[in-house]
């Protein structure tokens, strides 16, 4: 008799988040110029190996997984803070496939493996990024890129 037990969950990443516009204003420096920052990278999304875990019965409650975004850009050229990586405890042994493709992603083997579930967005870039000879005070940001959303289905 053969045992297999399935669940379906979803991930979805941590989007980037946005550049900022803005510029730098001290009392003897009238026209400091550009000095907006970076916004953060999102959150990725593992699976890890738990040695205490053997079914796959905690993913009929907790189905969705959600990393945290990146935060935005601020003045002072100050990057935003990166949104923090989430790790999904699975059992040894648990096949890993995308529900749209069906396509295998990955096998959790060994005790100490991490599988990429989902990429984090890249963050947007701030207004220091463009200036150049000829645009001096630039006014252009870009927004984060969004992060991998996806479907899974866990076999074990």
């Amino acid at each position: 008799m053969k045992f297999v037990d399935e669940a379906t969950i979803r991930v979805e990443a941590g989007a980037g988040g946005k550049g900022c516009v803005g510029f730098r204003r001290e009392k003897y420096i009238p026209f400091g110029g550009p000095d907006g920052g970076d916004g953060g990278d999102g959150g990725t999304i593992w699976a890890v190996v738990d040695p205490n875990m053997n079914t796959l019965a905690d993913f009929r409650f907790n189905r969705a997984f959600r990393a945290e975004r990146g935060g935005d850009g601020e003045g002072s050229n100050c990057r935003g803070a990166y949104g923090d990586d989430m790790d999904v405890p699975m059992p040894l042994g648990t096949l890993i496939y995308d529900e749209a493709t069906a396509e295998l992603i990955g096998e959790l083997t060994h005790p100490d493996q991490r599988i990429k579930l989902a990429q984090g967005g890249f963050h947007g870039l701030g207004n220091v990024r463009f200036k150049s000879s000829t645009n001096r005070a630039p006014y252009q940001f870009t927004k984060g890129s969004p992060g991998e959303a996806r479907d899974l289905r866990l076999e074990l």
